[in-house]
């Protein structure tokens, strides 16, 4: 397993990073945001797991009992800018996922997602606006970077991801389709800042009232996908504005199924949850509408 973190909140202590050690979560000292903690890393050079390792408080809380949603602490999106929401920038990978490499185009296409203000976190709701067509789940990976003094973009980790969106407003008309990106979405409840993009394997399910109603096994990473991860990178960071530091990137790496391209469609009060081998527990979150 890789080493894992999760970003939580307590309305008396503030916000704290964890380390994750199977049932327990191991608290940060000095550090209380991971996009803080790989600023330090930056600086001095060091690995990232090496400082975290020098930082760790001695508090130790239950992480059953925090991933229920019943204790003191909720989760915060496992990546996020402390500080400045318009300084996180959310984005995607389009059509990554072809089943061959053959033919692709000679840069990996992307879109716009927002900004920090439409991340989600473990447990909470993803919304279809009132304005919107529909929505849908988009079972994946987010990469997540941070730009370094020099405008290096510098690699925390990968994160699961609900890269939520409107494929019927798309459906409606194809001019209409970065609108229907522009909604909230989920990552977390863990970010892994040793996990690898290579032949990953995991599952998405819907429940509603308790039922399940939907439920498909999904894989991802290089095998699966058209780009590497390196490929995504030159793309995304090949821009001057896409390179000032300090800014963060949140970029879903792309899905291969989405329940809407079967006909099911989407109501309030469904939950969503999907689970990636090797990045922890299962992120999951409520479908709500304006």
């Amino acid at each position: 397993m890789s080493t894992r973190l999760v970003q939580i909140l307590h309305e008396e202590y503030g916000r704290r990073v964890a380390l994750v050690n199977e049932s327990e979560l191991h608290l940060l000292s000095t550090y209380r945001s991971i996009y803080k903690l790989a600023l330090a890393a930056i600086e001095t050079c060091t690995p990232l797991g090496e400082l975290l390792s020098t930082d760790l408080s001695g508090i130790v809380l239950n992480y059953d009992e925090v991933y229920s949603l019943k204790s003191a602490w909720r989760f915060l999106p496992s990546f996020d800018h402390p500080e400045v929401l318009s300084a996180c920038h959310v984005s995607g990978c389009a059509n990554a996922h072809t089943g061959s490499r053959e033919g692709r185009p000679i840069a990996p296409p992307w879109f716009a997602k927002g900004n920090g203000a439409h991340l989600r976190a473990h447990g909470e709701a993803l919304t279809i606006p009132k304005f919107a067509a529909g929505g849908a789940e988009e079972i994946e990976l987010a990469g997540i970077w941070v730009i370094a003094p020099d405008g290096f973009p510098f690699l925390v980790g990968l994160t699961p991801g609900n890269e939520f969106c409107d494929p019927a407003i798309e459906a409606a008309d194809p001019r209409m389709r970065s609108h229907g990106k522009l909604r909230t979405c989920a990552i977390g409840p863990e970010i892994a800042i040793d996990g690898e993009f290579s032949d990953v394997h995991g599952s998405v399910r819907i429940e509603r009232s308790d039922e399940v109603v939907w439920s498909r096994e999904v894989k991802t990473g290089t095998p699966t996908t058209q780009f590497s991860l390196n490929e995504v990178a030159e793309s995304l960071f090949r821009y001057d504005a896409h390179r000032i530091p300090g800014d963060a990137y949140v970029h879903y790496l792309g899905g291969s199924v989405c329940r809407y391209n079967e006909g099911i469609r989407m109501e309030p009060g469904d939950h969503v949850t999907i689970e990636w081998n090797g990045f922890g527990r299962p992120l999951r979150n409520v479908i709500a509408r304006e």
